[in-house]
């Protein structure tokens, strides 16, 4: 079955750095665009970046353009995330996403970012 494993999350001042990581199973990653959202508490869940199929085009929200970095290994089905210049408003669960060819959304359990002095 999809399997999707986020990890990296963590407490980081402002100004820091995180790599996030996504390992994903189940089916053949290297075919599909991968996704990272966050939700921050009392807030809805808001995309974070894009990556499509062999890596040749990234998206990312406004508020993450020139901080953040996804980037993928497809030999290793594996998402990452660089986030760079961490801010407070960062602070957030991020997930891990897959939307399969009909629709359907799978999503990771999440990781913790904590931006905070």
């Amino acid at each position: 079955q999809v399997r999707l494993v986020e990890s990296g999350g963590g407490l980081v001042q402002p100004g820091g750095s995180l790599r996030l990581s996504c390992a994903a199973s189940g089916f053949f990653f290297n075919l599909y665009a991968m996704s990272w959202y966050r939700q921050a508490p009392g807030k809805e869940r808001e995309l974070v970046a894009r990556i499509r199929s062999g890596g040749g085009s990234r998206n990312y929200a406004d508020s993450v353009r020139g901080r953040f970095t996804v980037s993928r290994d497809d030999t290793s089905y594996t998402m990452y995330l660089q986030m760079n210049s961490l801010k407070p408003e960062d602070t957030a669960v991020y997930y891990c996403n897959w939307r399969d060819p009909i629709g359907d959304d799978y999503w990771g359990q999440g990781t913790q970012v904590t931006v905070s002095s």
